[in-house]
């Protein structure tokens, strides 16, 4: 009879415990598949949405699934217009990485531009709708000139420079040959990069490549005639060719990154910011030569 309490004692945290285990598989279900406690194999998705500014999120999700047994494959949704060279390439790489250790299929929503695309030939097939806004292979930087308003209104700007191209790009002064010379070949040496990497993901020339690479965009269907993607097809379409090409059930789990998480103060700004001012607090601006359809 002593012994009736600790039993009991006994029995109340095995079933605490039991309970707390429940909660933390059910809880990883509120996601579209997604799990805290992952079990079995999975597909892992991928989400590059707008502007491509600032590169560490996604590859730190992609460091993720790529060490992630149970993710045998990932998938890589694109609605993008592109952005930045430098994120634009950083991504790239990783996902080149990725690419080398599980298969990455690519899927591309109603856009996947420029640098959209630069990331999308790291995947080892790629699906687009037929009307998906795609392509957009080339470079752009724009420089605002205010010499006329300036003088308009009296204001002069007086610069000391090391040196003659220190200060290419000023708003204050109208470009001089040598500067527009510079910055082409800057332009041109960075398009050459794009063109390189579609040239080693798609098994394309550079020859072939020439006329499909001076900015123009292409619709999913265009893309597809001219060797820039592979299948014209839904997210559940590639999400199927991945499932297949890692060996799973035609209905696979489905796996997606943790979601960033924001404090109640930012959270609070960040919304009044948008709703009244217009303006986005978590948008980085976007600098130097972009992969951008505008």
């Amino acid at each position: 009879m002593k012994k009736r309490p600790f039993l009991i004692a006994s029995l109340t945290l095995g079933g605490i415990f039991i309970f707390f285990l429940l909660v933390v598989f059910t809880a990883g279900f509120i996601k579209s598949g997604s799990v805290v406690v992952s079990v079995g194999d999975k597909i892992g998705i991928l989400e590059v949405e707008g502007a491509i500014v600032d590169a560490r999120r996604l590859t730190e999700q992609i460091v993720e699934f790529k060490d992630r047994h149970n993710i045998k494959a990932v998938v890589l949704r694109i609605n993008s217009p592109g952005g930045s060279v430098g994120p634009s390439q950083e991504m790239y790489a990783e996902l080149k990485l990725l690419a080398a250790a599980k298969p990455l299929i690519v899927s591309m929503g109603s856009v996947a531009a420029s640098g959209g695309y630069y990331i999308a030939i790291a995947g080892e097939r790629i699906f687009a709708n037929p009307g998906t806004i795609t392509g957009s292979i080339g470079v752009i930087m724009s420089f605002p000139n205010y010499q006329e308003l300036m003088g308009k209104v009296g204001i002069q700007s007086e610069v000391v420079k090391s040196g003659r191209f220190k200060d290419i790009g000023s708003p204050t002064r109208s470009f001089s040959a040598a500067d527009r010379a510079l910055l082409q070949e800057m332009i041109d040496d960075v398009h050459g990069q794009f063109v390189e990497a579609i040239s080693v993901g798609r098994n394309m020339s550079i020859a072939t490549l020439k006329p499909l690479v001076d900015g123009r965009i292409f619709t999913g269907r265009q893309a597809q005639a001219a060797g820039l993607i592979d299948e014209l097809g839904t997210f559940n379409d590639a999400v199927a060719y991945a499932a297949k090409a890692a060996g799973l059930d035609t209905d696979p789990d489905l796996v997606y990154p943790e979601p960033e998480k924001i404090n109640l103060i930012d959270r609070y700004l960040q919304n009044a910011a948008s709703r009244y001012l217009g303006v986005d607090l978590t948008a980085p601006k976007m600098i130097g030569p972009q992969y951008l359809w505008k």
